[in-house]
């Protein structure tokens, strides 16, 4: 859920190290990916050896491993990587950008929900240099598209508990699929700035989800906006957002659109 797409979010370490405050949580909540798009990542890269950037948990990085690539993943928080490593992966801790790839090759460069924390120029061009000819990077977003009714409730209480946030509630949950725009325009620009690959695609796919009312409110405290707030205001948030929930009968239907950033490494 970006903040303000417009900004230079990468530069924003703070927020971007913030996620393992409650790492066991962020493995159980947030959202994994649609199936269809992982395997066709696998199937247009030159191979099944995959750089998991920003692994975090190793939600996809799982995912990749489940569809038979040797994933090795890449993450700034040891409280991350640290719960990757109870799932069997190897971590590495250390930003993408300072990370030391020591002669290895991939073929394919990932990243979920991670590479607006990465430089997108200095990002594009490591990959490049790690990619094996025909290689792919592919950076992926889950965006929310939040029912009307669950979108206002939670913007309205978001707006009275952090009157001094430095973004528009509404339309982060009504639009936000206008604030990733910007996020996929500068991958897109960085990877033609680096230079070494095919001119970037966009892949989209569409999928739902049902939260109950728990699996919700369990996953918002690991959402971008909130992980630095102070518990009793966490809870006034949740406490309004369930009690919107509640009156939707205690479930709703997620929509989502995850969209992928791609593009081949020249070589082939």
């Amino acid at each position: 859920m970006p903040t303000n797409a417009e900004n230079e979010v990468h530069q924003q370490r703070q927020v971007a190290e913030s996620f393992g405050a409650d790492a066991e949580r962020y493995d159980r909540a947030r959202p994994r990916y649609p199936e269809p798009m992982v395997e066709q990542i696998v199937k247009k890269s030159s191979g099944r050896e995959v750089l998991d950037v920003g692994t975090g948990t190793g939600i996809v990085a799982r995912q990749f491993q489940k569809a038979g690539c040797r994933v090795i993943g890449v993450d700034p928080d040891e409280r991350l990587a640290d719960v990757a490593r109870q799932f069997g992966l190897e971590v590495d801790v250390a930003t993408f950008e300072d990370w030391e790839p020591a002669g290895r090759q991939f073929d394919s460069v990932v990243a979920a929900q991670a590479w607006h924390w990465v430089d997108p120029v200095a990002g594009a061009a490591k990959a490049a240099r790690i990619l094996c000819p025909g290689g792919r990077l592919a950076a992926f977003w889950n965006v929310f598209q939040f029912p009307d009714e669950v979108a206002d409730a939670i913007a309205q209480v978001c707006q009275r508990v952090m009157p001094d946030a430095p973004f528009d509630f509404q339309a982060m949950l009504k639009g936000a699929m206008s604030g990733y725009q910007g996020f996929f325009a500068k991958t897109s620009d960085g990877i033609r700035e680096a230079g070494g690959f095919s001119d970037p695609e966009q892949w989209r796919f569409d999928w739902e989800w049902t939260y109950s009312r728990e699996a919700w409110l369990d996953q918002m405290p690991t959402l971008g906006a909130f992980t630095r707030l102070p518990a009793d205001k966490m809870a006034e948030v949740l406490e309004g957002a369930g009690t919107a929930i509640d009156a939707m009968g205690g479930s709703f239907t997620m929509n989502y659109a995850t969209v992928a950033v791609t593009a081949a490494r020249n070589g082939a």
